[in-house]
């Protein structure tokens, strides 16, 4: 059975590709802070409640965990936006930011990556399609993203020979909570204008039933159109 950690594992995204993985016969180590709202029912989900902007308690459960467990698929799923002008952000938005979206897969990665080396592992990356964009009212939001997408094509160019693979996945508009803390969200008045988590959660599973030798380093998902609603 292989072993995977997903970041952001109790609600949205991370929820449906935790139950994915689940599905794939992984043991799946799932962080999050809530999961009083969703339910796992295989034993083969270990929950692991934790804030990762505690980042000294949290690194310190990742290498318990990987004391315990030989781990295969690391899925950086966790994330945080404030979006508005950016005189509007105080330093604790910009800091949790950059320390949710860029700080901990880059901790995880360089924590993880013997074992990962070891198990010819993957890596797969929830950015968003930000990182490629003009993003107004979102561009601390967007320059975390950015880095990550940079930070896994080189870590790819850097790891591709022992075998590791490293996937980006860029996200569009997705129906979820992540708006929560935005004055927009996704337009939920037609389906065309929203990706579904589900839908997230099977480009995951496509990427790991891909052939040993093939890597699609980078996935750009939208919704056939395009329209927001606002607060």
């Amino acid at each position: 059975m292989k072993t995977a950690i997903v970041t952001g594992a109790s609600s949205g995204i991370g929820f449906e590709i935790a139950q994915k993985l689940l599905n794939m016969g992984y043991k799946v180590y799932g962080f999050g802070r809530d999961f009083s709202r969703v339910k796992f029912d295989s034993p083969n989900f270990i929950r692991e409640i934790c804030d990762i902007t505690n980042t000294n308690k949290f690194f310190q459960r990742i290498d318990e965990i990987k004391a315990k467990d030989e781990i295969f698929l690391l899925v950086n799923n966790s994330g945080v936006g404030y979006f508005g002008p950016h005189e509007e952000l105080n330093p604790r938005k910009i800091h949790e930011m950059i320390t949710v979206n860029l700080e901990v897969p880059m901790v995880l990665g360089s924590i993880l990556m013997r074992q990962l080396k070891k198990n010819k592992g993957i890596i797969i990356n929830i950015s968003s399609v930000t990182a490629k964009e003009i993003s107004t009212y979102g561009c601390a939001y967007s320059a975390t993203k950015a880095g990550l997408t940079h930070f896994s094509e080189s870590l790819f160019s850097e790891v591709r020979k022992t075998g590791v693979k490293i996937v980006t996945i860029h996200p569009d508009m997705t129906k979820s909570n992540f708006y929560r803390n935005a004055n927009f969200s996704e337009d939920d008045s037609n389906e065309d204008f929203y990706i579904n988590c589900k839908d997230i959660a099977d480009v995951v599973e496509w990427v790991l039933r891909e052939s040993s030798n093939l890597v699609v380093t980078e996935l750009t998902l939208k919704p056939q159109k395009h329209r927001i609603k606002r607060k």
